[in-house]
């Protein structure tokens, strides 16, 4: 008898692109480290989950943006940093994953008093405890930072900086995030410009909430590595007269470049970019052979993990682990580590693990 996808899923190797700290808190750690006076919605972990899960499911914006309110009010301290940065690699180390790339905004963490360099160290060893306990037990995983700086403020050029300071102690790239229509990534052009002449990464969050012209300005103005999300590239693929897919000029240069999608199936549904799992892109972008790669976004809010997500991705698509070997080689090649680590975890623990699995291609 065969063994059921999800569990062969659960115990395949995988790589996550594009997930939010504050986004993936465990809910009795909310509880626990939630300021005096700050008052939460619910007064128990299970409760307190379900809130997120349902206030991000709203449709409403503003419950969706109050959700990271509480998660980010406990975030103000090196101690709550690092307790939220060691946890948070554990629980993707339980979850199967062999390398992920975690972002998250310095600036909005400077409410106790911190500086920006003190959050940054803060965040770094905390991964670093959790990559420690994760080999002890028996689950190695290398985490590293993504450094985000928000659209809608003026603080792109200092994160910028922060991100190629500390590019040698566990800082990977930047990204910027937020809300997209009214702040297009040109408004942060010096900071991207600043980054090329510094030969550092980054990825832009592009193509989810706003469109077509989002996702132009991050490859061609700002020169992105990578896509946050980029699922509105979907609406440059036309279907011809004989029912084929046709790529406009926009969807072909992300596809013959190799430009990495990191998308994120639940959160996409959540937010209104796409209507359901089964009517999502990326089954198109898959087929058409996009560089796609599956994320979790928000963990706490989406009631996800990269188990689950690709287990959705099976039940809606039908997909195998031969699919899932390349959704993860796919962002394995795309991870901003440098290019002989990348090539040591494809080589040593990705291909191996999915050739036990019977996963081959």
């Amino acid at each position: 008898m065969s063994e059921p996808i999800g569990e062969q899923i659960r115990r395949a190797p995988k790589v996550l692109l594009h997930d939010h700290l504050d986004g993936g808190l465990r809910p009795q750690t909310i509880l626990d480290l939630a300021p005096e006076g700050h008052l939460l919605p619910a007064g128990d972990a299970g409760s307190l989950g379900r809130w997120f899960e349902e206030a991000a499911s709203s449709g409403s914006l503003e419950r969706y943006l109050e959700t990271f309110d509480h998660t980010v009010a406990v975030m103000q301290t090196a101690d709550n940093l690092r307790r939220v940065a060691r946890e948070c690699v554990a629980d993707l180390a339980e979850d199967g994953v062999v390398y992920a790339e975690v972002r998250y905004a310095p600036e909005q963490h400077l409410e106790g008093g911190l500086a920006l360099t003190e959050v940054v160290e803060a965040v770094r060893d905390g991964f670093a405890e959790g990559e420690q306990q994760a080999r002890d037990d028996g689950s190695p995983i290398v985490v590293r930072q993504l450094l985000t700086a928000m659209r809608h403020q003026a603080r792109s050029q200092e994160i910028a900086e922060l991100t190629v300071a500390y590019r040698d102690q566990g800082v990977v790239g930047f990204d910027i995030a937020g809300a997209e229509a009214g702040y297009p990534p040109t408004r942060h052009l010096d900071a991207f410009e600043y980054l090329q002449r510094e030969n550092a990464h980054f990825t832009i969050h592009a193509g989810e909430a706003f469109g077509l012209p989002s996702i132009w300005q991050a490859i061609q103005w700002c020169g992105a590595d990578r896509l946050g999300h980029g699922v509105r590239i979907i609406d440059d693929i036309s279907v011809g007269p004989d029912g084929s897919p046709r790529l406009g000029l926009l969807a072909s240069y992300v596809r013959d470049k190799r430009i990495p999608l990191e998308m994120c199936p639940s959160s996409n549904v959540q937010t209104g970019a796409a209507t359901s799992i089964a009517e999502h892109p990326i089954a198109l972008l898959t087929k058409l052979r996009f560089r796609v790669t599956v994320n979790t976004d928000n963990r706490l809010m989406s009631g996800t993990s990269m188990s689950r997500e690709m287990t959705l991705l099976a039940d809606a698509f039908g997909y195998g682990m031969a699919d899932f070997r390349w959704f993860t080689i796919n962002a394995m090649k795309s991870a901003f580590l440098p290019f002989d680590e990348r090539l040591a975890l494809i080589d040593e623990v990705i291909k191996p693990a999915y050739a036990v699995l019977g996963a081959m291609s």
